[in-house]
């Protein structure tokens, strides 16, 4: 039996996660990336740890306590993807923050082990010309129907 090639593609010159499958965008969503002074580390990562209902280690300081349901460590250094705030520009402590419906999906549908690239510059970001052609829901993200 054949498995299908999973890996998520992150672009932080557009705010965006693309949930892909054997090539194909299977789902995308908006994301909220590390702000200025605490950038999301670009590059391939795996996805190490997957934990339902996670609190920080880190934020708030001095002892963390935030919540980050549906979180998928990258790095054992504190940077993961999870539900949290996505205001229209980059704004997190490094982390990816996910909208939860989203959040949600993309934690039923990765594995951990599956392949996560971060690429762009969140300097290049402008939130007037980040659309994309596809429909979006109210949550802010597509499904694109594969046949």
């Amino acid at each position: 039996m054949l498995w299908a090639q999973k890996e998520v593609f992150i672009d932080l010159s557009v705010q965006r996660a693309y949930a892909m499958e054997d090539g194909m965008v299977m789902f995308e969503g908006r994301i909220s990336s590390g702000k200025s002074g605490h950038d999301t580390p670009t590059g391939e990562f795996t996805i190490l740890q997957k934990k339902l209902n996670h609190r920080s280690n880190l934020y708030p300081k001095p002892n963390g306590g935030a919540k980050m349901p549906y979180m998928m460590r990258l790095t054992w250094g504190g940077v993961a993807m999870h539900q949290g705030y996505v205001p229209n520009r980059p704004a997190s402590h490094g982390c990816i923050r996910l909208r939860k419906r989203f959040a949600k999906r993309l934690y039923g549908w990765i594995q951990k082990g599956t392949r996560v690239t971060i690429e762009g510059d969140t300097y290049s970001y402008d939130s007037r010309n980040s659309s994309s052609s596809y429909a979006r829901d109210s949550d802010g993200y597509a499904i694109i129907e594969v046949y």
